[in-house]
């Protein structure tokens, strides 16, 4: 069983799965998924129905004036007013879904020169059923198979080689995703950002951020989201993966691009009449989120540190990480780990050929280090 299987059977059951391991979903071992359950996967936290509904109470401000008619005021205006700030951009707006964030962002900075170059690994590549072709017209150009992207010499070149006889084709806009879901969550390297983004500049071709998993960066040193947000015309941030919305999605920029991006979602259907119960727990959760990850991370470290001293243990980093892992655990480790996790409530996927993949989220802030740490020793 994978993450996202482990994670839609949980959603399935309610969140609530007593008869639910990793390795096995007929394993009878496993205690009750609560508020202390720790989830060595996933960029968030797993709520039920019934988890979820609590958090929105507990989320609603004193203020009852939450409501939104069709996008506008309430929760929705305050959460695309807060992002605008947090990403350093004119305008936010809010979006059912990141997916609609990608496609209007890439159609509208594009304009009428419909060509894009994109990461051969991206979401809107990979992972959006060519909805730029059909809905937009737009030729995706993929870049960088199996690497998280591609390098500045990488653009110029398929730039210049758009551009040749007999027949040359304008690239309108270039869409990079950083975090890189395909490549372990790694962060594009911002210096190779900032080279991309003043080549783009200086060809009058405008840039993109599938961020939707951006804030996760928090933790590596330096980082700083407004001045990589400030590399790109338009931001996109997801609003559920993390931020403990339902749904929903942030995109933004200038307030021209903005602007022309809300007549669109109207056009393309996401004009929902009410979103305010996905800004509430949004906004609760975007309030010290950056501190929470940090120390999360934190965490992380002193628990990775602690099973490698122990033995059988070996961390595998990512370059350019944010979150996740390649655990790689002994044989002698591996006996009668994965149900010894989940007795103690801290689920993690099984291992593969030794190796299993770690995210780290909040959920890793529930238990201590020492607690987690005999866990995995079974001290």
């Amino acid at each position: 069983m994978n993450r996202r299987e482990l994670l839609q059977a949980l959603a399935v059951s309610g969140g609530i799965a007593p008869a639910l391991t990793v390795s096995s979903a007929r394993a009878a071992s496993t205690p009750e998924i609560n508020e202390r359950t720790v989830f060595l996967m996933g960029d968030g936290v797993p709520r039920s129905p019934a988890q979820w509904t609590a958090l929105l109470t507990r989320a609603l401000p004193k203020d009852t004036r939450v409501s939104d008619s069709y996008l506008r005021g309430g929760a929705v205006t305050e959460l695309e007013r807060r992002f605008a700030s947090l990403l350093g951009k004119e305008e936010a707006l809010f979006l059912p879904t990141g997916t609609l964030a990608n496609q209007l962002a890439v159609r509208v900075l594009c304009g009428e020169h419909r060509r894009a170059l994109v990461q051969h690994e991206s979401h809107l590549y990979r992972d959006e059923s060519d909805a730029a072709q059909l809905l937009s017209g737009i030729n995706l150009v993929p870049l960088a198979p199996g690497r998280p992207g591609p390098s500045p010499d990488e653009v110029a070149a398929a730039v210049d080689a758009s551009l040749q006889p007999p027949f040359p084709v304008i690239v309108g806009a270039i869409s990079l995703e950083s975090p890189v879901r395909r490549a372990g969550g790694a962060l594009l390297d911002i210096e190779s950002v900032r080279a991309i983004s003043t080549f783009a500049r200086s060809k009058s071709i405008r840039l993109h951020l599938d961020g939707a998993r951006l804030l996760l960066a928090s933790a590596r040193p330096g980082f700083d989201v407004r001045a990589y947000s400030a590399l790109f015309d338009t931001v996109y941030v997801s609003l559920y993966k993390y931020l403990d919305a339902p749904f929903g999605a942030v995109l933004a920029g200038d307030q021209e691009t903005i602007g022309r991006v809300r007549a669109l979602r109207h056009v393309f259907g996401g004009g929902l009449a009410q979103a305010w119960p996905a800004a509430v727990p949004a906004l609760h959760a975007l309030d010290g989120f950056q501190e929470r990850f940090r120390a999360a991370m934190v965490a992380a470290e002193q628990l990775f540190s602690a099973l490698e001293r122990a033995g059988g243990f070996k961390l595998i980093r990512v370059e350019q990480g944010t979150h996740v892992f390649t655990l790689e655990i002994s044989p002698e480790q591996q006996s009668g780990l994965v149900a010894r996790l989940s007795k103690a409530g801290v689920l993690m996927l099984e291992p593969k050929q030794n190796q299993t993949e770690i995210s780290i989220n909040e959920t890793l802030l529930r238990r201590d280090t020492a607690y987690l740490v005999r866990a995995f020793l079974g001290a």
